[in-house]
């Protein structure tokens, strides 16, 4: 006979005999996870302030300035009874300094504070996000279940239709928490459509027009180049890809206006039983020669989103953060805009988030008065330029729905976006450090 003790998540069996009954396995399961925590030595205190909203499985990290290339263990402070600890699946992500993340788990109310032991020592293993890759995309799945899909390689129209159409470096399929594709590509309406991708439509490049999104005006396009990285963890999973921007009517042949890096991260939230998912999606834009790229003032043209093709009339709903709708919606500015649709009997939809650090925030938006495409389209303010030697980084949070929009967890999910709480490391001193040896001597 078998018993299966969960802890964080992870199976242990323990078999039973009349020998070694499962107490005793169980106690020394225990013994081990209590001496590696005797063990761990302590390099810094972390707390976590909520500030002014109730937070609910939000995403947090902090940089590890100062602290050394070791393995880390992440233990949470029970307010109630400070010796005891609780260990944290944390992630880090390489940089300088390097950042560690993990999840602020269950509902942390507004004005309250969590704190956390940072310490030497092995890390808690967790049900990770897993990125796949062949040689047409890249796949992300959570605990098993497909959450988007990258196509790097060139994906051709459908047959019959211009070769002008072929692209790379966008997502689709996108699903919901059920499995249900939320994106389309080439519907037969707009053919240049792409489920989540990001061009610019109008501009002007040494001194003639490229539109990179209408594609079958032969003038520009978007092309994948290479992955900069991938990454599976028990926090987040997602990958660091190179796209270039091409003029293909440069005087003297095709000439790379922008190099752009996606960086997209997919968090370990959600999926089929509480029906979200939770990914981030950032775009880097830089010149990539001494040119600029004026951008006229236009209705369209940055990150757009295709929904399912069968949502139309009543099958499909916008509201934005401001409380407007497909009817008055369209040139506002906003937060985020939410489009939901009828996937079958049931409805799902994704919020597309802004963060207030981007361009021209709350931007404006393209919502298409009949088909399901969504824009968000800082040009419909006037003209701008993207200036050689400057990052341009445009930020953006997807969460993605079963049913119609809750508009309290939207707001919830944004207000972490845009004001996440406060994450403070202080050092260990070299007082807390002795006492832990004393410990463990």
């Amino acid at each position: 006979m078998k018993t299966k003790i969960s802890y964080l998540d992870s199976p242990v069996t323990i078999h039973q005999s009349r020998r070694f009954p499962s107490i005793v396995f169980f106690v020394l399961f225990l013994a081990l996870i209590l001496s590696a925590a005797i063990a761990a030595k302590p390099l810094a205190k972390i707390t976590v302030e909520a500030g002014r909203h109730t937070r609910i499985d939000t995403p947090v990290s902090v940089p590890l300035t100062g602290i050394s290339d070791v393995e880390l263990r992440l233990e949470e402070i029970s307010h109630d009874s400070p010796a005891k600890r609780l260990p944290v699946p944390t992630q880090i992500q390489p940089g300088n300094p390097p950042r560690l993340w993990w999840l602020l788990s269950g509902t942390t109310p507004a004005g309250s504070r969590r704190a956390y032991k940072l310490a030497q020592g092995q890390p808690i293993n967790a049900p990770a996000v897993k990125v796949t890759k062949n040689d047409s995309f890249l796949q992300i799945n959570v605990a098993g279940n497909k959450v988007l899909q990258y196509n790097h390689a060139l994906v051709p129209p459908p047959q019959g239709a211009d070769p002008l159409y072929i692209r790379s470096g966008f997502i689709h399929p996108l699903f919901s928490p059920t499995g249900t594709t939320l994106t389309s590509i080439h519907p037969p309406d707009h053919i240049h459509h792409l489920g989540i991708w990001m061009p610019w439509t109008k501009t002007k490049f040494e001194d003639h027009e490229v539109d990179f999104w209408n594609l079958g005006k032969g003038e520009g396009t978007v092309r994948f180049v290479k992955f900069i990285s991938t990454t599976s963890g028990p926090v987040f999973g997602g990958f660091r890809t190179q796209h270039e921007h091409i003029d293909l009517k440069a005087p003297q042949g095709e000439k790379v206006v922008l190099n752009e890096t996606w960086d997209v991260r997919i968090y370990n939230l959600g999926g089929h039983e509480k029906e979200y998912w939770l990914f981030d999606f950032t775009s880097t834009q830089r010149c990539a020669s001494s040119s600029p790229l004026h951008l006229p003032e236009y209705r369209y043209g940055g990150l757009g989103f295709r929904g399912r093709e069968e949502w139309s009339g009543e099958n499909i709903t916008f509201l934005t953060s401001e409380g407007k709708t497909r009817e008055d919606g369209h040139a506002t500015r906003a937060g985020w805009c939410d489009i939901a649709g009828l996937t079958g009997k049931d409805w799902a939809g994704v919020s597309i988030m802004s963060h207030p650090k981007n361009f021209r925030h709350p931007e404006t938006m393209r919502i298409h008065p009949k088909i399901p495409f969504f824009n968000f389209a800082p040009s419909q303010l006037g003209d701008w330029t993207i200036e050689p030697g400057k990052d341009y980084v445009f930020r953006y949070r997807f969460y993605v729905h079963e049913g119609k929009i809750n508009v309290t967890d939207a707001e919830r999910i944004w207000n972490d976006f845009a004001e996440p709480p406060e994450v403070k490391l202080e050092k260990a001193s070299e007082k807390e450090r002795k006492s832990s040896e004393k410990q463990k001597n």
